[in-house]
Protein backbone atom coordinates (compact mmCIF):
# COMPACT_ATOMS: atom_id res chain seq x y z
CA UNK A 1 0.00 0.00 0.00
CA UNK A 2 1.18 3.39 -1.10
CA UNK A 3 -0.35 6.21 1.33
CA UNK A 4 0.42 10.01 -0.03
CA UNK A 5 -0.58 13.26 1.62
CA UNK A 6 -0.80 16.41 -0.06
CA UNK A 7 -1.86 20.27 0.82
CA UNK A 8 -0.55 23.56 1.31
CA UNK A 9 2.39 24.33 3.93
CA UNK A 10 1.05 24.04 7.68
CA UNK A 11 -2.14 22.33 6.79
CA UNK A 12 -1.30 19.53 9.50
CA UNK A 13 -0.70 17.08 6.73
CA UNK A 14 2.87 15.94 8.41
CA UNK A 15 0.91 15.40 11.30
CA UNK A 16 -1.82 13.10 9.83
CA UNK A 17 0.50 11.10 7.69
CA UNK A 18 2.66 10.23 10.88
CA UNK A 19 -0.48 9.36 12.87
CA UNK A 20 -1.40 7.09 9.86
CA UNK A 21 1.56 5.26 9.97
CA UNK A 22 1.14 4.65 13.75
CA UNK A 23 -1.94 3.68 13.02
CA UNK A 24 -1.25 1.20 11.30
CA UNK A 25 1.94 0.14 12.61
CA UNK A 26 -0.46 -0.92 15.70
CA UNK A 27 -2.73 -2.73 13.65
CA UNK A 28 0.65 -5.01 12.55
CA UNK A 29 1.59 -3.41 9.25
CA UNK A 30 5.20 -2.86 8.98
CA UNK A 31 4.92 1.26 7.92
CA UNK A 32 7.85 3.29 5.99
CA UNK A 33 7.29 6.66 6.80
CA UNK A 34 8.56 8.99 4.06
CA UNK A 35 8.78 12.93 3.04
CA UNK A 36 9.72 14.72 -0.10
CA UNK A 37 12.18 16.00 -1.26
CA UNK A 38 14.45 14.15 1.00
CA UNK A 39 14.98 10.40 2.51
CA UNK A 40 18.10 10.16 0.64
CA UNK A 41 21.74 11.47 0.62
CA UNK A 42 21.18 13.49 -2.56
CA UNK A 43 17.54 14.21 -2.37
CA UNK A 44 18.29 16.34 1.20
CA UNK A 45 20.86 18.01 -0.52
CA UNK A 46 17.86 18.91 -3.32
CA UNK A 47 15.89 19.77 -0.30
CA UNK A 48 18.38 22.51 1.37
CA UNK A 49 18.37 23.85 -2.15
CA UNK A 50 15.04 24.50 -3.22
CA UNK A 51 13.40 25.58 0.16
CA UNK A 52 16.37 27.94 1.15
CA UNK A 53 16.18 31.68 0.98
CA UNK A 54 19.42 31.81 -0.26
CA UNK A 55 18.57 30.61 -3.26
CA UNK A 56 16.26 32.94 -5.07
CA UNK A 57 17.51 33.35 -8.39
CA UNK A 58 15.75 29.56 -9.12
CA UNK A 59 13.52 29.95 -11.66
CA UNK A 60 10.16 27.95 -12.23
CA UNK A 61 12.11 25.21 -14.40
CA UNK A 62 14.86 24.68 -12.63
CA UNK A 63 12.53 24.33 -9.47
CA UNK A 64 10.42 21.84 -11.43
CA UNK A 65 13.55 19.98 -12.17
CA UNK A 66 14.81 19.99 -8.86
CA UNK A 67 11.87 18.13 -7.34
CA UNK A 68 11.97 15.74 -10.30
CA UNK A 69 15.80 15.05 -9.49
CA UNK A 70 14.46 14.42 -5.79
CA UNK A 71 11.57 12.17 -6.40
CA UNK A 72 13.66 9.62 -8.84
CA UNK A 73 15.85 9.11 -6.80
CA UNK A 74 13.58 8.65 -3.75
CA UNK A 75 11.35 6.18 -5.88
CA UNK A 76 14.45 4.16 -7.08
CA UNK A 77 16.44 3.75 -4.17
CA UNK A 78 13.83 3.53 -1.52
CA UNK A 79 10.08 3.28 -2.48
CA UNK A 80 9.96 0.72 -4.95
CA UNK A 81 12.60 -1.22 -3.09
CA UNK A 82 10.16 -0.87 0.08
CA UNK A 83 6.90 -2.11 -1.75
CA UNK A 84 8.76 -5.12 -3.59
CA UNK A 85 9.20 -5.57 0.24
CA UNK A 86 5.48 -5.45 0.79
CA UNK A 87 5.68 -2.53 3.47
CA UNK A 88 3.33 0.03 3.66
CA UNK A 89 4.59 3.59 2.27
CA UNK A 90 3.65 6.77 3.65
CA UNK A 91 4.91 9.61 1.31
CA UNK A 92 3.95 13.32 2.72
CA UNK A 93 4.43 14.65 -0.73
CA UNK A 94 4.60 13.18 -4.18
CA UNK A 95 4.11 13.95 -7.57
CA UNK A 96 0.67 15.59 -7.15
CA UNK A 97 2.38 17.97 -4.99
CA UNK A 98 4.38 18.82 -8.23
CA UNK A 99 0.99 19.71 -10.51
CA UNK A 100 -0.41 21.61 -8.09
CA UNK A 101 2.81 23.92 -7.56
CA UNK A 102 4.62 23.77 -10.05
CA UNK A 103 1.78 23.42 -12.38
CA UNK A 104 -1.20 25.40 -10.61
CA UNK A 105 0.71 27.95 -8.44
CA UNK A 106 4.15 28.50 -10.90
CA UNK A 107 2.05 27.98 -13.52
CA UNK A 108 4.05 26.07 -15.55
CA UNK A 109 2.64 23.62 -18.97
CA UNK A 110 0.48 20.55 -17.03
CA UNK A 111 1.14 18.28 -19.68
CA UNK A 112 5.37 18.80 -19.78
CA UNK A 113 4.64 18.67 -15.78
CA UNK A 114 2.80 15.47 -16.38
CA UNK A 115 5.61 13.92 -18.52
CA UNK A 116 7.90 14.82 -16.20
CA UNK A 117 6.07 13.12 -12.94
CA UNK A 118 6.00 9.95 -15.20
CA UNK A 119 9.82 9.72 -15.75
CA UNK A 120 10.69 10.67 -12.33
CA UNK A 121 7.94 7.94 -10.39
CA UNK A 122 8.77 5.40 -13.18
CA UNK A 123 4.75 5.33 -13.58
CA UNK A 124 4.45 4.76 -9.85
CA UNK A 125 1.11 6.07 -8.68
CA UNK A 126 -0.43 6.19 -4.85
CA UNK A 127 -3.13 3.86 -3.61
CA UNK A 128 -4.56 6.64 -2.00
CA UNK A 129 -4.21 10.35 -1.17
CA UNK A 130 -5.36 12.82 1.74
CA UNK A 131 -5.35 16.34 0.49
CA UNK A 132 -5.71 18.39 3.96
CA UNK A 133 -7.42 21.39 2.91
CA UNK A 134 -7.34 24.74 4.48
CA UNK A 135 -7.43 28.59 3.34
CA UNK A 136 -3.42 30.10 2.94
CA UNK A 137 -4.90 32.58 5.80
CA UNK A 138 -5.54 29.75 8.60
CA UNK A 139 -2.16 27.86 6.91
CA UNK A 140 -0.06 31.16 7.46
CA UNK A 141 -1.44 31.72 10.99
CA UNK A 142 -0.44 28.28 11.86
CA UNK A 143 2.75 28.87 10.45
CA UNK A 144 3.27 32.27 12.16
CA UNK A 145 2.20 30.52 15.48
CA UNK A 146 4.47 26.83 14.51
CA UNK A 147 7.71 29.03 13.74
CA UNK A 148 7.71 32.46 15.09
CA UNK A 149 7.35 34.23 11.53
CA UNK A 150 10.48 32.07 9.87
CA UNK A 151 9.37 30.65 6.79
CA UNK A 152 11.25 28.87 3.50
CA UNK A 153 11.18 30.12 0.15
CA UNK A 154 8.12 28.21 -0.87
CA UNK A 155 6.48 29.62 2.01
CA UNK A 156 6.97 33.46 0.85
CA UNK A 157 5.25 33.11 -2.43
CA UNK A 158 1.64 34.76 -1.05
CA UNK A 159 -1.51 34.21 -1.16
CA UNK A 160 -2.58 34.27 -4.45
CA UNK A 161 0.16 31.60 -5.55
CA UNK A 162 -1.58 29.56 -2.73
CA UNK A 163 -4.77 30.12 -3.75
CA UNK A 164 -3.68 28.75 -6.92
CA UNK A 165 -2.06 25.86 -5.63
CA UNK A 166 -5.17 25.05 -3.91
CA UNK A 167 -7.58 25.36 -7.14
CA UNK A 168 -5.17 22.85 -8.67
CA UNK A 169 -5.55 20.18 -5.47
CA UNK A 170 -9.30 20.54 -6.19
CA UNK A 171 -8.79 19.98 -9.82
CA UNK A 172 -6.40 16.57 -9.38
CA UNK A 173 -9.38 15.48 -7.03
CA UNK A 174 -12.37 15.75 -9.70
CA UNK A 175 -9.76 14.01 -11.87
CA UNK A 176 -9.07 11.06 -10.15
CA UNK A 177 -11.98 9.83 -7.68
CA UNK A 178 -11.27 7.27 -6.04
CA UNK A 179 -8.16 7.21 -5.17
CA UNK A 180 -7.22 11.45 -4.22
CA UNK A 181 -9.40 12.73 -1.22
CA UNK A 182 -10.14 16.21 -0.35
CA UNK A 183 -9.76 16.29 4.15
CA UNK A 184 -11.64 19.65 5.81
CA UNK A 185 -8.19 20.63 7.47
CA UNK A 186 -9.92 23.09 9.57
CA UNK A 187 -11.43 20.09 11.88
CA UNK A 188 -8.96 18.91 15.00
CA UNK A 189 -6.46 16.66 13.89
CA UNK A 190 -8.72 13.76 15.93
CA UNK A 191 -11.50 14.38 13.92
CA UNK A 192 -8.82 14.37 10.45
CA UNK A 193 -7.39 11.36 11.76
CA UNK A 194 -10.73 9.63 12.42
CA UNK A 195 -11.72 10.20 8.72
CA UNK A 196 -8.41 9.01 7.12
CA UNK A 197 -8.86 5.94 9.28
CA UNK A 198 -12.03 4.97 8.08
CA UNK A 199 -11.02 5.69 4.49
CA UNK A 200 -8.16 3.38 4.85
CA UNK A 201 -9.93 0.67 6.74
CA UNK A 202 -12.60 0.41 3.81
CA UNK A 203 -9.93 -0.04 1.58
CA UNK A 204 -8.26 -2.41 3.17
CA UNK A 205 -10.99 -4.33 5.68
CA UNK A 206 -8.37 -6.52 7.60
CA UNK A 207 -7.48 -3.58 9.64
CA UNK A 208 -11.06 -2.41 10.73
CA UNK A 209 -10.62 -4.31 13.78
CA UNK A 210 -6.77 -3.86 14.68
CA UNK A 211 -7.38 -0.21 16.18
CA UNK A 212 -4.52 -0.71 18.23
CA UNK A 213 -3.97 1.78 21.24
CA UNK A 214 -5.70 5.35 21.10
CA UNK A 215 -3.58 7.96 18.86
CA UNK A 216 -2.07 10.90 20.70
CA UNK A 217 -2.11 13.89 17.84
CA UNK A 218 -0.86 16.59 20.48
CA UNK A 219 2.21 14.31 20.81
CA UNK A 220 3.15 14.14 17.30
CA UNK A 221 2.56 17.34 16.52
CA UNK A 222 5.34 18.33 19.20
CA UNK A 223 7.97 15.62 18.21
CA UNK A 224 6.98 17.57 14.30
CA UNK A 225 7.51 21.26 15.40
CA UNK A 226 10.72 19.87 17.06
CA UNK A 227 12.02 18.22 14.11
CA UNK A 228 11.54 21.25 12.28
CA UNK A 229 13.27 23.73 14.49
CA UNK A 230 16.28 21.07 14.78
CA UNK A 231 16.07 21.69 11.35
CA UNK A 232 15.90 25.31 11.31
Amino acid sequence: MFITFEGIDCCGKSTQARMLGERLRNAGRTVLELREPGNTRLSEHIREVVLSKEFTEINERTELLLFAASRAQLVAEVILPALAEERAVICDRFSDSTIAYQGYGRQLPLEDIEHINRIATQDLVPDMTFCIDISPELAFQRCRDRFDLIRDRMEESGVRFYERVINGYMAIADNERGRFFIIDGSLSPEEVHATIWRLVSERLPSFANGTGPEIDASRIADEILAEQENLS
